[in-house]
């Protein structure tokens, strides 16, 4: 009898051990599951987040110039398609201003002088009479009376914005050739302007409508060289006299 409870109460000692084995693995496994279901979770979520951020983080290349004359150093501006059609007016009017307003030539001096007018403020348009009278002994009709003319040719348009928020004032480089007279070489100098600039009503004038049918006006404007002329020396004005 002893012996027959003995192996009864080994069986039983021994399927409970089986039994308790059997449980630890199940649950080692259930826990294992969890453990690889939240490493998925987690791979899905960061492959979701750094698709979501990737067009956050980009590198915008661009361009540094500077120029070989006057050293002054800008970046090339990178035009993104998203210009706006008044932006784009607007360079264009600007463009054009100082194109025909800074160049000198006999043969379109007249044309250009009330083409300019017709872009002109009645303030500008004082300032611009004055300047181009015969009796200013700078007048553009006395500083080219030897033949020689001026063209223009524009190198960059800036666009700057006030603190109030307020667009109205452009930064304009170009550059000047100047020659004396036909077939002589051009002098090349470089310019740069600010200008302040509105959109007015258009004139009813049909030929001032004509130049500027959207009322591009110009404000002020002011313009200065960006490379200082060297000035003779002492030596040198000593042997020119």
């Amino acid at each position: 009898m002893n012996s027959e409870s003995e192996l009864h109460q080994y069986c039983r000692e021994a399927e409970s051990w089986d039994a308790d084995r059997v449980g630890q693995f199940r649950r080692s496994a259930q826990v294992a599951w969890w453990v690889a279901s939240a490493g998925w979770i987690c791979a899905v979520a960061a492959t979701v987040s750094i698709a979501v951020l990737m067009p956050l983080k980009r590198v915008e290349p661009f361009v540094v110039r500077v120029d070989n004359t006057t050293g002054v150093v800008d970046v090339v501006p990178v035009y993104d398609g998203t210009a706006t059609p008044q932006e784009a007016v607007t360079r264009y009017f600007l463009t054009h201003y100082l194109t025909v307003c800074e160049r000198f030539n006999f043969a379109t001096a007249e044309s250009d002088y009330e083409e300019c007018g017709a872009f002109h403020s009645a303030q500008r348009n004082q300032v611009w009479y004055a300047l181009w009278t015969a009796t200013n002994p700078d007048s553009p009709l006395n500083v080219h009376k030897d033949g020689s003319s001026v063209r223009v040719q524009v190198t960059s348009v800036s666009f700057f914005t006030r603190a109030s928020g307020l667009s109205d004032l452009a930064q304009v480089r170009y550059l000047k050739a100047a020659r004396q007279g036909v077939g002589s070489a051009e002098t090349i100098s470089h310019w740069v302007a600010t200008i302040q600039y509105a959109y007015a009503q258009p004139a009813k004038d049909p030929k001032t409508r004509r130049w500027n049918p959207l009322g591009f006006k110009i404000i002020d404007f002011k313009s200065e060289p960006e490379a200082l002329v060297e000035q003779p020396t002492e030596k040198e004005r000593r042997h020119d006299s």
